[in-house]
């Protein structure tokens, strides 16, 4: 479904972001990317999507080198962007609106996306109205509604607080599960990438590299709380953590330095 070929992107300023980067993603797969802040992480989804483009090396989606912006692709940031002044029906509505989507098809994907995410009966609520969870809750329906087959989430679920964070996590796998759509899910945490991926991929501190992959060969359906609790999740953290640890204290050695 995806695929980076040696793969390099360096920003007019100079500053390389990644360099000679090769995986592959199959399709209906979960996979985290993991790292140092600063490493990349958001540039690879941003290359993905055809937000931006690559230096060197490939690029491909469905076979096809990216050449624009990517179709059929939605795309989860940290922060919501949802539009202030529209309810949350109407926040859900605008991508289907801004796809053509006849209205009276447009509302009814709408309402079963709203009961979906559990926001049936918050229809005529402004954002500003609800918590941080449900906020994320109408982000999600609003990504999903218009059915992309790709789901990019850069750190989606960052600012909430953990008990919030885990039940989005959870609501995030019941939703992938049903629809088994093709996920690149970038975290600085370890233990959510353990939880909810198919395969995590361990990156090096700026300029990124790709120095592992991991299958994580956790049973599905999982329990997001007590899947961390497994003997297995615990071999796995350890073995990953090995990896990354390094990574992150060069990172944070080359803040220090440049500081």
């Amino acid at each position: 479904m995806i695929a980076f070929r040696n793969v390099g992107k360096t920003f007019e300023t100079g500053y390389t972001a990644l360099r000679d980067v090769d995986f592959d993603v199959e399709p209906e797969r979960f996979v985290a990317l993991v790292g140092p802040s600063g490493c990349g992480k958001s540039t690879t989804l941003a290359l993905i999507s055809g937000l931006d483009r690559a230096s060197s090396g490939i690029v491909e989606v469905r076979g096809k080198p990216v050449d624009g912006i990517t179709g059929g692709i939605g795309f989860l940031f940290q922060r919501d962007a949802l539009m202030p002044w529209k309810t949350v029906r109407d926040n859900v509505l605008l991508p289907l609106q801004l796809r053509g989507v006849s209205r009276p098809a447009a509302l009814r994907r709408a309402a079963e996306w709203i009961a979906r995410v559990g926001l049936r009966g918050f229809e005529t609520a402004f954002p500003h109205q609800l918590s941080g969870g449900m906020r994320k809750r109408v982000s999600l329906a609003q990504t999903l509604v218009y059915d992309p087959e790709i789901l990019l989430m850069d750190e989606p679920f960052s600012a909430l607080d953990v008990q919030t964070r885990n039940l989005m996590e959870g609501e995030l796998l019941d939703l992938w599960q049903g629809s088994r759509k093709t996920v690149i899910f970038v975290t600085h945490d370890l233990e959510e990438a353990i939880a909810l991926a198919d395969e995590v991929i361990v990156m090096t501190s700026g300029p990124a590299r790709v120095k592992a992959r991991y299958g994580v060969p956790l049973p599905r359906p999982r329990d997001i709380e007590k899947v961390r609790f497994e003997p297995r999740f615990t071999e796995l953290y350890s073995k990953m953590w090995n990896d990354l640890r390094d990574e992150v204290l060069e990172s944070y050695a080359r803040a220090t330095t440049a500081g």
